[in-house]
């Protein structure tokens, strides 16, 4: 078997685990010593028999994300651009601040539970520091805390 055969079932192995963005690719490839041109070849046959796609990888990344593991808008796009997605894709993520309220305010719903009986100012600074963490402005913050609040979930 050539280099390219026993690459390119590496590259697939490593596409069977998660979607991956073309630069992860690429990145794992490079760490097993592969050529550039070796490397080319398997990228452009990956993308070839779409299982490459960094336009679906970026939609279904953002939707996991938003879905299972909520954080802010930003940090997302953050993520992606570390994944290698060109900013373009990125900007193009129909996005908007309504996803980052509506994530802040299940994070503190999820949260709020574990944080009974303590004075409303800590309640405030340990979901503040939280939401903080990932990646939320202070006025998502606060707005989402309140409207948990408010309802007195």
């Amino acid at each position: 078997m050539g280099d390219f055969e026993k690459f390119y079932n590496k590259a697939l192995e490593f596409l069977s685990y998660r979607p991956r963005s073309e630069k992860e690719v690429r990145d794992k490839l490079k760490t097993k010593k592969v050529e550039l041109e070796v490397i080319d070849r398997i990228i452009s046959k990956l993308k070839e028999k779409k299982f490459i796609n960094d336009e679906e990888f970026t939609k279904g990344w953002t939707e996991s994300r938003l879905r299972f593991k909520p954080r802010s808008v930003r940090l997302i796009k953050l993520e992606l651009k570390q994944k290698g997605i060109d900013p373009e894709t990125i900007n193009n993520l129909q996005l908007t601040i309504d996803n980052d309220l509506e994530s802040a305010r299940k994070l503190v719903e999820k949260k709020i539970g574990r944080l009974e009986g303590l004075p409303k100012q800590e309640i405030y600074q340990k979901l503040g520091r939280y939401l903080a963490s990932k990646g939320f402005d202070w006025d998502t913050i606060k707005k989402s805390i309140d409207a948990v609040l408010d309802k007195g979930v």
